[in-house]
């Protein structure tokens, strides 16, 4: 395995590898897998339209369960999906 250089700056660390084959660096082949448990998933926002009705009932539940009623509804829609995917 060739030696990594040292670098200035990050520009130039950058640059290198930019230019540069890391095989020629590193043995992936010793690798070991990462886990990261504080990672957060990555959250898109939606807009979603619906019957007033089904938010006031949706925020009566959540108000049961002390949660945010976003999150309870993030929660549902997660069972469902497990549901219709296991069926």
């Amino acid at each position: 395995m060739k030696k990594i250089p040292k670098f200035k700056d990050e520009d130039a660390e950058r640059e290198f590898w930019a230019t540069h084959d890391s095989t020629e660096y590193f043995d992936y082949s010793k690798g070991k897998g990462a886990i990261f448990p504080n990672l957060k998933p990555s959250l898109k926002p939606i807009s979603l339209r619906m019957p007033e009705s089904l938010i006031v009932h949706l925020k009566l539940l959540a108000k049961k369960r002390d949660v945010p009623y976003q999150s309870l509804m993030k929660m549902f829609l997660a069972e469902k999906i497990k549901e219709e995917f296991s069926s």
